[in-house]
């Protein structure tokens, strides 16, 4: 079958796409911004890319469309499909009917944390032996690719609660069918398509409603939201994470690289890894909550947990140049860049850290998260943030009155001349942004060398 997927380079959709090429299909796609490291591992799988949203993509007309939440009515690829009534589907129903029939879903969502504790499940399980099919809106440096079938009934998957596609406005995670669910957090987001936090709260209970009465939810004992949707209606045990929780850790190192686990209040065992941050020891201990529940020993994750890399464009070190360490990070919502930043400084002490930032998210250019900005560098020595000709909103008075050094840029020259003019070696210099960031991560390498 040839299937065509419209909006191929989303971190979903790319994982789709390879799924789909693995069942063997021939996979063909378009979008409009083409860009690493979907775009790599695409054109590495074979699969042919397509730049824009041409009519004449579709033609001849392939044999099924999978159509991306990014697209809607109006786009030229949009309506060819509808009016050539080709037929179509949305990527989580696709993925649904023809991956996930009749497998053990282990399904990780929450606001933030869920590429990454999605590839550390992965990993877990495939440490012990599991060799569970994954789908992850990333990387995994331990896998090297985003997405595959695996060779048991275990699929592990990153379960969003965005839309899933312009024709079908229910959260993506309800077609999954989950029997082992994490739910990370959960904060307000997505201001484009949710009015509040209530209206995402329900599309967690419709997540929670269908976890099977013999399956898990595990979540965070300190995040209110996620209580409040349990206490709509859970027909499922729980475990908990966090003070108080079932799962504990003690840190033995300030940055969270090394930690002990206890479950129940006994010792399970110490993680040693190369992971910093708070928000790192809580996606640990929800997936070993999680493996557990499929058979593995916490004894066993925690080996696997210290063999753990992470996600490529999660704290990952893209270049260290004349001393001065550079690195690329996906946190693009204030308690993300928080979180980040804390890490970061827990790890590298007194060092001098710089962080440059690009509000691209949708709900960054609507404004939702503008007024958490200032509060989510104080981390940092210094922040440079980019502030694109249709943000929609004055950035230089958002940030105008952070307790950090800070400047506003409208473009990546301005950025890297300001970076350069305060480096010194032993500098971490950190770019944040859901985006390519106009390839800044290369540019900035090159002039700092």
């Amino acid at each position: 079958m040839h299937i065509h997927i419209l909006g191929i380079c989303g971190t979903f959709m790319g994982s789709l796409a390879v799924l789909a090429k693995e069942l063997g299909h021939r996979v063909t796609g378009s979008d409009a911004n083409v860009y690493p490291p979907m775009s790599t591992q695409l054109e590495a799988q074979g699969i042919e890319l397509m730049q824009g949203y041409d009519p004449q993509h579709l033609e001849p007309a392939p044999d099924l469309v999978v159509i991306g939440n990014a697209l809607s009515r109006g786009n030229p690829a949009v309506e060819h499909v509808l009016n050539k009534g080709l037929p179509y589907v949305s990527g989580p129903q696709w993925l649904a009917d023809h991956v996930l029939q009749g497998r053990w879903v282990l399904a990780v969502a929450g606001t933030h944390g869920k590429t990454t504790t999605t590839s550390m499940l992965a990993w877990v399980l495939e440490h012990a032996g599991m060799s569970p099919g994954f789908l992850i809106g990333g990387v995994p440096q331990n896998f090297g690719i985003s997405a595959r079938l695996g060779g048991t009934p275990f699929f592990v998957v990153e379960a969003d609660e965005y839309d899933s596609a312009f024709f079908d406005k229910r959260s993506k995670f309800v077609h999954y069918r989950p029997r082992t669910a994490i739910l990370n957090n959960l904060e307000f987001d997505h201001a484009d398509i949710f009015p509040d936090l209530a209206a995402i709260e329900r599309q967690f209970h419709h997540l929670v409603r269908i976890v099977p009465s013999e399956g898990l939810i595990v979540h965070p004992t300190a995040e209110d939201a996620l209580v409040r949707v349990v206490k709509m209606g859970c027909w499922t045990p729980v475990q908990t994470t966090g003070e108080g929780g079932e799962w504990q850790a003690r840190l033995l190192t300030e940055d969270g690289s090394r930690f002990e686990v206890l479950f129940q209040g006994t010792s399970q065992g110490v993680v040693e890894w190369d992971l910093t941050g708070a928000h790192n020891v809580a996606n640990a201990l929800a997936t070993l909550a999680a493996a557990r529940h499929v058979g593995v020993v916490p004894e066993l994750g925690i080996a696997g947990l210290s063999s753990f890399k992470n996600v490529k464009r999660r704290m990952e070190k893209v270049a260290e140049v004349n001393g001065i360490t550079v690195y690329d990070d996906f946190a693009h919502h204030p308690t993300a860049i928080a979180t980040t930043l804390d890490g970061l400084r827990k790890r590298v002490g007194r060092e001098q850290v710089i962080a440059v930032i690009e509000p691209r998210s949708n709900s960054m250019k609507l404004g939702a998260h503008r007024d958490g900005l200032p509060d989510s560098v104080t981390q940092a020595d210094r922040v440079f943030w980019y502030a694109p000709p249709n943000l929609g909103w004055d950035l230089a008075a958002t940030v105008a009155g952070s307790r950090v050094e800070t400047r506003v840029c409208d473009s990546l020259d301005a950025i890297i001349d300001g970076v350069k003019a305060h480096v010194r070696p032993g500098t971490h210099v950190v770019i944040m942004s859901n985006g390519g960031f106009g390839g800044l991560h290369g540019k900035l390498t090159e002039a700092l060398g």
